[in-house]
């Protein structure tokens, strides 16, 4: 990732479009994120504004993010000051990662106050920090900062805000060529003085690995052997990427011999000042102008990246997008979701997973204990033959040969006997183990299919976890409460009123028609059980856990029927698989079985289609959620 000052720039000079636009709604969907719906000239639309530790981000959305049900109280005091107000200013600090909101409202006495939203997209330290305009003070920020974690700066209600520490580099938009190579001298000077120093320090000691760890530890210091490294350290707003997309250009530029990409030494020449601003202004001259070519690509160890400006990547596919919004909506995709969705599910997934085991070990017994059963048969044959030779037994005996009257050859059989029971007694002790065995053969079967039904269960449900967002995953742990399975973790008292009708995913097909795609098992019986029509088509992956998918409407073409086939097989334990087979029928030949797991279903009537998803062709479906 290189969300550096040149991307924030990038983000900034787009956002412009939002001056004089209205804040109609603000939701936080999650807790690092802010969603604000624009309304005004140049169309609105919604602005993601993230203060995600792992991807910090602000960019135009279009994907459908739920809600929860009680807004935080973040989000409460941000549609007090901000909602209904008016953009009237977006600006960047210098070429900092930080990004000024300047909002005009008018509060509940009709009076007009204004404030300032400070987005500061620094890593692990990102915030979205609302301060009073004109006296700086902080009225509430995402994150708190307390004493007890910066002795810098405290970013609580009631105090005045203070920026990040600065690191005092220049800024590479007002950089002078003679500037710059002065820059660029006296840094070099500096270190081989510094080296200089070092060296007669230490070799006065006599200690050669000092010398050599001292002179390494310089050489990486040094503009003119690591020039991606000093420019860096020199200016604000340049990440490592662009230091050293700066450097590759002016290797190639020259005859410093070929790039390796790492920003160290090209061949075997030093990168020389001049070279070296030639690549810089290059690279800087579109920003200073406010033209940007965002770009995601692979860098030279495999590493997907983005970039506001065009990169000079080694081979590999590179795709280029029009506005920064649209690359970095592509490049973060849901990670920062999924990464959250994957802290949350962890413990049920440990949790299933062990359920799974235990019942894998219960079918392998029942499985034994069928065996076993198996030879219930023998033991009925063995008290009659018994019954049937009374007068030619003794008490005493410890086994007898008899004729076996229901082989067809008339074999003798042995039949082991307990000598301290009468013949008598050995006989019904044979019908007493006779009668067990086949009483608990309709048990064991009955338990067989019941552990077989469960496993099918709970590896629905893992791989409903797959594709879960946060709201699917709340949905199923209600479900493992509802079963008995975990215990209600919720506040005891009053229960707020749960929806009828969960949120579904919506996809548009390439025909104009919609196809519904349930995410667990609440979702797949709403949508089969009560939602669809009789005459709608349904699609499951045949054999497969997978979501319950169904085409509305009964007018559609193959398109359609190709893509809905995609997206059964897509979300499905398949996923990675190719030529997935996927069932499809009509809503009226499936039905559930009383009785059965949630989720389950029967279906006949059914034709089969392979097909193997293509993630690119399903993230260009267009989708919404709907409830």
């Amino acid at each position: 990732m290189a969300l550096d000052g040149i991307v924030t720039r990038a983000i900034v000079s787009e956002l412009q479009a939002c001056i004089g636009q209205r804040i109609s709604k603000i939701y936080q969907p999650g807790d690092h994120d802010l969603v604000f719906t624009l309304r005004g000239a140049g169309g609105g639309g919604k602005l993601l504004l993230s203060a995600n530790p792992t991807y910090p981000r602000v960019h135009f959305t279009e994907r459908s993010t739920l809600n929860p049900a009680e807004a935080p109280m973040f989000c409460m005091l941000m549609r007090k000051h901000c909602e209904g107000g008016v953009i009237e200013a977006i600006s960047q600090v210098g070429m900092e990662r930080i990004i000024h909101f300047e909002i005009r409202q008018r509060d509940e006495l009709g009076d007009v106050s204004s404030k300032k939203i400070i987005i500061e997209l620094m890593g692990r330290h990102s915030n979205i920090i609302l301060t009073d305009f004109q006296t700086g003070t902080i009225i509430d920020g995402i994150h708190h900062v307390t004493p007890a974690i910066s002795s810098y700066r405290i970013v609580m209600p009631g105090f005045a805000y203070t920026q990040p520490p600065e690191q005092n580099k220049h800024n590479p938009l007002d950089i002078s060529r003679s500037d710059f190579l002065q820059l660029y001298r006296d840094a070099d000077e500096e270190q081989v003085e510094s080296e200089a120093a070092l060296e007669e320090e230490t070799e006065g000691s006599g200690d050669k690995s000092s010398v050599r760890e001292n002179r390494g530890r310089s050489d990486q210091n040094r503009p003119s052997l690591n020039p991606a490294g000093w420019i860096v350290d020199t200016f604000s707003g340049i990440s490592p990427l662009i230091a050293q997309e700066m450097v590759r250009q002016s290797a190639q530029g020259g005859d410093a011999g070929t790039a390796s990409g790492s920003g160290e030494v090209f061949g075997q020449e030093i990168v020389t000042g001049e070279k070296l601003h030639e690549a810089f202004d290059s690279v800087m001259e579109p920003v200073r102008r406010g033209q940007f070519s965002p770009v995601i690509g692979t860098n030279a160890k495999g590493k997907l990246v983005f970039s506001a400006i065009s990169l000079t990547l080694p081979e590999g596919r590179t795709k280029h997008y029009d506005t920064i919004s649209r690359c970095m909506e592509d490049y973060f995709g849901d990670k920062a979701e999924r990464d959250t969705v994957k802290q949350r599910v962890s413990d049920l997934i440990r949790f299933l997973t062990n359920e799974r085991s235990k019942n894998i070990k219960k079918l392998a017994n029942l499985q034994a204990d069928l065996e076993e059963a198996g030879g219930a048969e023998e033991y009925r044959i063995r008290g009659e033959l018994l019954f049937a030779s009374l007068h030619m037994l003794s008490k005493g005996e410890k086994e007898v040969r008899l004729v076996n009257y229901y082989d067809e050859d008339q074999a003798e059989i042995t039949i082991p006997l307990d000598p301290l029971l009468t013949p008598s007694d050995n006989a019904q002790r044979y019908f007493k183990k006779y009668n067990k065995y086949k009483n608990s053969l309709a048990v064991i079967e009955e338990q067989l299919e019941k552990t077989h039904e469960e496993i099918r269960y709970l590896e629905s449900l893992l791989q409903q976890l797959d594709h879960a967002s946060l709201n699917d995953i709340e949905e199923i742990r209600e479900e493992l409460v509802a079963g008995g399975y975990l215990r209600d973790r919720s506040k005891k008292g009053k229960k707020k009123k749960k929806p009828t009708r969960p949120t579904l995913q919506v996809f548009t097909s390439s025909e104009g028609v919609e196809i519904y795609v349930g995410k667990n098992n609440l979702q797949n019986e709403y949508l089969t059980n009560r939602l669809a029509g009789p005459n709608e088509t349904w699609l499951h992956t045949k054999d497969i856990p997978g979501s319950h998918v169904v085409i509305r409407g009964e007018a559609f073409g193959d398109a359609t029927l190709s893509e809905a086939a995609q997206l059964a097989a897509y979300f499905s334990q398949a996923k990675q698989s190719s030529s997935v087979p996927v069932d499809c029928t009509l809503i009226r030949h499936v039905r559930k079985p009383s009785g059965s797991k949630p989720g389950f279903v029967i279906y006949d009537h059914q034709r089969t289609l392979f097909v193997t998803p293509d993630d690119e062709m399903i993230k260009g479906l267009p989708s919404t959620l709907k409830s």
